[in-house]
């Protein structure tokens, strides 16, 4: 059976859900109140909310910027907030071996949008049997999604979604082309749209 996630998106008349949460795990108690108050606001609008939040940010632009608690203790507070707070969660991984243990805590594993090609990433995350959403890489045509959603039909998993997060448009900026959306899913997998990364200004703050 579709895990509660792909329900949401993989049906004739999909609902309007949110993907939210901070950027980051900064500690426990400030993800936990974010995840809280979004749950609350989530409940009383009706909408169906997927708490997100990273362990490592190992693309920062700069070496001095905060990535993360890591990878054992940023799962370690994803579990509480999950089992607290009755939500499902998402975050994203980087490294092959990081699948697995990941998979017992996750509900939706994500691949970030510069890793959208690393082969034995996706396949290791596909692998898990649990969802895997695929960000878009930047640098990415949406017809090339093709042969990332090979790969993982390749791993065995059919529960894969897309999302969308802008284009790269000369240097430090992102422009959203909309007509990929309707590209991706004649490909036979749902489209999700990230609005925040999509109006991101890639490197424009020289060392963030």
């Amino acid at each position: 059976m579709k895990n509660y996630f792909y329900r949401l998106i993989d049906q004739p008349d999909p609902v309007f859900f949110l993907i939210a949460g901070p950027c980051v795990i900064e500690n426990y108690d400030t993800t936990f109140l974010i995840a809280q108050t979004l749950k609350k606001i989530s409940t009383q609008l009706n909408i169906p909310l997927i708490f997100k939040a990273s362990f490592d940010k190992a693309n920062r632009t700069s070496i001095q910027s905060y990535r993360g608690p890591g990878f054992e203790k940023g799962l370690d507070i994803l579990d509480q907030i999950k089992k607290t707070l009755d939500l499902p969660v998402i975050s994203d991984i980087h490294l092959p071996d990081q699948a697995e243990k990941a998979a017992k805590i996750l509900d939706v594993i994500q691949i970030p949008a510069f890793l959208c090609r690393q082969t034995d990433l996706v396949m290791a995350a596909c692998r898990t049997g649990l969802p895997v959403n695929i960000k878009k890489g930047q640098f990415l045509s949406p017809r090339d999604c093709r042969n990332i959603l090979n790969k993982a039909k390749q791993a065995g998993n059919s529960d894969i979604s897309i999302t969308e997060r802008g284009s790269s448009f000369g240097y430090n900026n992102l422009v959203v082309d909309f007509r990929s959306i309707p590209i991706i899913k004649q490909m036979g997998v749902p489209v999700i749209f990230d609005a925040t990364h999509s109006v991101q200004l890639p490197g424009g703050a020289d060392d963030a």
